[in-house]
């Protein structure tokens, strides 16, 4: 399995690019594309890469992790999937970017799927788990993908640090539970691709995350 991210909008997400090397499928993560330069690179990589788009993984779904969605379903007809309590939180999300000053000039495309804690998804020969990791909003997972030690955390867990707690939906103590009980029982050499900042490890956080 192979992967690239993209540093995206005015918040600096990260969104990546996942896929199989041999089939060529692909899921977009957490597609946070805002101008057309953004959208025309991630278009740009996908046809380089000769990629077959088939998933719009949501992480959650704050505003700066969707802001891609309608340049993906306009462009490859792909709907997001995220899990069962982030529904509210996809359906809030233009008017929360309202509050930041933000607007969205397209309508968001309805949602494809919603997963609950431990469902699977195939993509080519490899299968990706969600994990429910609620606290930073109530649908809040990661995508884990235990044959290629790659764990998408999202907004729960950053290097050194964990996502801000105080908006909507939002629960510290469930963040701590989250990390601790589901995301730190994973192997120590699993790579941890933030929504935002750099790679780091299960390992590491355990020994350096001051914020746990």
């Amino acid at each position: 399995m192979k992967y690239l991210s993209f540093t995206f909008n005015p918040v600096e997400e990260n969104t990546y690019l996942l896929w199989d090397e041999e089939t060529l499928e692909a899921a977009i993560v957490d597609a946070g594309c805002w101008t057309q330069r953004e959208e025309q690179l991630l278009a740009e990589t996908i046809k380089a890469q000769r990629l077959k788009p088939r998933y719009a993984l949501q992480t959650h779904s704050h505003f700066d992790h969707t802001f891609g969605l309608p340049f993906v379903y306009r462009t490859y007809g792909i709907k997001p999937i995220c899990q069962v309590d982030d529904a509210i939180t996809y359906k809030q999300m233009p008017k929360m970017a309202q509050q930041f000053g933000l607007d969205i000039q397209e309508e968001m495309p309805p949602i494809e799927r919603l997963l609950n804690d431990g469902d699977k998804l195939s993509l080519g020969k490899s299968s990706i788990s969600l994990i429910h990791t609620p606290g930073h909003t109530p649908g809040s997972s990661a995508y884990y993908i235990p044959d290629s030690n790659l764990l998408f955390s999202g907004d729960t867990l950053f290097k050194q640090s964990i996502g801000r707690t105080d908006l909507p939906g939002g629960n510290f103590n469930d963040e701590l539970d989250s990390i601790r009980n589901k995301l730190f029982l994973l192997p120590d050499d699993t790579i941890v691709l933030s929504g935002h900042g750099p790679t780091t490890t299960i390992g590491w956080e355990k020994q350096h995350n001051y914020c746990i």
